[in-house]
């Protein structure tokens, strides 16, 4: 929730931050890259990390340097120092958010409690949502844009007070030994691919700039895909890798992102500069949504129990790509809020966390309790890149429709949002055939339960 309410908020508050410190939309743009590409770059270490040196240890650690970025973020008195207050928020963040996820899973074997615990979950990214997007404009209007980055350091030194007390702090690998070379390539190569991904859009898909960072990214990436084999413990044990219903999971995870994620951006886009809202009601035009994930996430559990995981997983897909094609074909240049985004936004807001609770079950059901950090490193780091992806494509395609009309009014930005969101619906439905092939592993033997927040195992 805090993660999530945090990008909420920067997107809101992004305007204010340019006035206040001078800065055009190349610099503030960069606000939100440096936190995707440490971010996006640092899942993979940070589950291992969680897995070899102790769950909450990284969770409390990953905390305390989100809450310190976010306190230089904000006193910053320059766009270079508040992007670099958003990297080093990446950094914490990372770290942060690969422990929360594999402490869950430790808490809750798999099986349906782990599917109600992981519907919990995806509900409080949705509040996250709602709340980001409120907040967002109040604190911004009422106590400036630095008051959204303070907000975050009380919500870390709350968590950081909770977590001592209700998570156990035993909850390591039995393995030791870490693997460095296999660490600092996958980040570099990841860290890369990233900047690549987030720069394309403002340099172009061609550019030195893109085609050198894609490169360079894809070289470490494959050595360190050599250096795993040869290692007695390396980060990502390739067997893992090798493991059919993961592999899915995660590919699945990615698409699924690669058609929500730019679809709330280009939303909002349309919203304010097609429909002519302000930046808060363009971002109150998500609300409906976000509530219809806080409804149907926790039901996700039950739905997976009576339908199965698979054909949850498939509905859930096919409702994601209804809803985008619904929203595609609605949009117009004279339209209104009710008319053309209400309905399939609520639609996508109950696909939104079928598909995202049942590809979170299937890449972490073959996990061994020592793997728990690295299967939240995956998964995370899958729909992290699936987001920036799919944002890149999809902005791309929605600029290159729009140019290729050879104006810029409403009609043709309109029509160049319909064209990405149409794309978007390819990605969902492409996913919808692959959950077809999804195979269940044999269940991972289940490590102690807890039977209440900081009891003792049975």
């Amino acid at each position: 929730m805090l993660l999530i309410m945090d990008t909420a908020i920067i997107n809101v508050a992004l305007p204010s931050v340019g006035q206040d410190l001078g800065s055009g939309s190349a610099g503030l743009s960069w606000v939100a890259n440096a936190f995707l590409i440490t971010f996006g770059g640092l899942l993979l270490l940070g589950g291992r990390a969680a897995d070899l040196l102790g769950h909450r240890r990284v969770f409390l650690g990953g905390l305390g340097v989100l809450g310190v970025a976010s306190a230089a973020g904000g006193a910053a008195g320059s766009v270079g120092v508040l992007v670099g207050a958003r990297a080093v928020q990446g950094v914490g963040a990372a770290f942060a958010a690969a422990a929360a996820f594999a402490l869950l899973l430790n808490l809750f074997p798999d099986g349906p409690d782990r599917h109600k615990a992981l519907g919990a979950f995806a509900a409080m990214g949705g509040l996250g949502g709602v709340l980001g997007t409120v907040l967002g404009g109040v604190l911004t209007d009422l106590l400036t844009w630095r008051s959204t980055f303070w907000l975050n350091v009380l919500g870390a030194l709350l968590l950081a007070v909770l977590a001592p007390r209700f998570l156990d702090g035993d909850t390591r690998s039995a393995e030791r030994g870490f693997d460095i070379g296999g660490a600092l390539t996958a980040t570099a190569g990841l860290g890369l691919v990233a900047y690549g991904l987030v720069g394309a859009g403002e340099a172009g898909w061609t550019s030195a700039r893109t085609l050198g960072a894609f490169a360079g990214g894809l070289v470490l990436l494959g050595a360190f895909a050599v250096l795993e084999k040869r290692i007695a413990h390396p980060i990502v044990p390739p067997a893992v890798l090798r493991r059919p219903t993961l592999r899915l999971a995660n590919c699945l995870s990615a698409m699924a992102q690669m058609a929500l994620f730019p679809m709330f951006f280009l939303v909002s886009l349309y919203l304010q500069s097609v429909l002519g809202q302000t930046p808060l009601y363009g971002g109150l035009g998500l609300l409906p949504l976000s509530l219809a994930v806080v409804v149907t996430a926790p039901q996700t559990g039950r739905l997976i129990r009576r339908l199965g995981l698979r054909a949850t997983m498939t509905l859930g897909f096919a409702l994601l790509f209804v809803g985008m094609l619904w929203l595609a074909l609605a949009l117009a240049a004279e339209g209104t809020f009710l008319s053309t985004v209400l309905a399939p936004s609520l639609l996508l807001g109950v696909a939104l966390p079928l598909v995202m609770v049942t590809t979170n079950v299937a890449a972490t059901a073959g996990a061994a309790p020592g793997e728990t950090g690295l299967a939240s490193g995956l998964i995370n780091t899958s729909q992290q890149f699936g987001s920036v992806l799919g944002l890149a494509v999809l902005v791309a395609v929605a600029t290159a429709r729009t140019d290729a009309l050879g104006a810029t009014g409403a009609v043709d930005e309109t029509a160049g949002f319909k064209a990405a969101l149409l794309v978007g619906a390819v990605f969902a439905a492409c996913a919808a055939l692959l959950t077809f092939r999804l195979r269940l592993p044999a269940p991972a033997s289940a490590p102690p339960h807890q039977d209440r927040f900081g009891g003792a195992p049975e």
